[in-house]
């Protein structure tokens, strides 16, 4: 498997130190270095890449900005000076967020996560044969790329733009950005069911079901109006 990747910062130096270190990695190809994001939108509209290695500070177009200009978005991430920009990077959803100078081991740490997020997003090649359920995901959360075992899971819940993950064996939940649409297409429908617009629960982990409302152990979440014939199928009473 290659990763084929460009490397765009405006200092020379930094760049040939990018480049150096994208050598390191043997599932590296490096496509193009870029001295600004004017530069990278011109690769990116002639080739096709997988992984993008960005600064932040640069003239003309910021890195924030040049990645809130992309329609299709590779893999990027973050190699700056500044720490203060962190949180703003990982809202745009970037894989990982390097502060300079980066050593050796944390930039291929940062490759391996992009790495493993590529596979994860591979589909089958052939379309007739189902593809299996996933065993695990990855979300943005506590600036890294955290992997939930989907086995883990007892309950989620959406807040706006979050999700609250709560899962077997960890005291608080995991918050990320993403909508429960999203993470619901990564699950088994047959061992996990949306009971409200909010809610999805493992099936597993039901106690008791009313018709209003569904209990795991002493938590009561609600039924919503449209899932109520779900709910009814699971119990046998539809």
């Amino acid at each position: 498997m290659v990763l084929r990747c460009i490397a765009v910062d405006d200092e020379p130096l930094a760049l040939d130190l990018l480049e150096d270190n994208i050598k390191q990695v043997p599932y590296l190809e490096l496509v193009a270095k870029c001295a600004d994001a004017f530069e990278a939108i011109k690769v990116l509209e002639e080739n096709t890449v997988d992984l993008i290695f960005l600064d932040i500070q640069m003239p003309g177009l910021t890195g924030l900005q040049f990645i809130q200009s992309l329609q299709h978005k590779p893999m990027i991430i973050l190699i700056t000076a500044y720490e203060k920009y962190a949180l703003q990077g990982f809202d745009l959803e970037v894989t990982d967020y390097l502060v300079k100078p980066v050593a050796l081991p944390r930039f291929i740490k940062a490759c391996n996560k992009a790495k493993e997020l590529f596979q994860l997003r591979q589909q089958p090649a052939n379309p007739t044969t189902a593809a299996p359920s996933p065993e695990f995901f990855f979300v943005n959360a506590d600036y890294s790329l955290l992997k939930i075992n989907i086995g883990d899971i007892i309950w989620i819940e959406a807040l706006k733009d979050y999700i609250r993950i709560h899962m077997t064996g960890t005291a608080k939940p995991v918050v990320t950005r993403m909508p429960l649409k999203q993470v619901e297409e990564q699950l088994n429908p047959a061992k996990f069911i949306r009971i409200h617009k909010s809610y999805i629960i493992a099936v597993a982990h039901i106690t008791a079901i009313r018709k209003n409302s569904v209990f795991i152990g002493t938590m009561e979440l609600p039924v919503g109006d449209n899932y109520r014939e779900s709910v009814a199928a699971l119990t046998g009473t539809k």
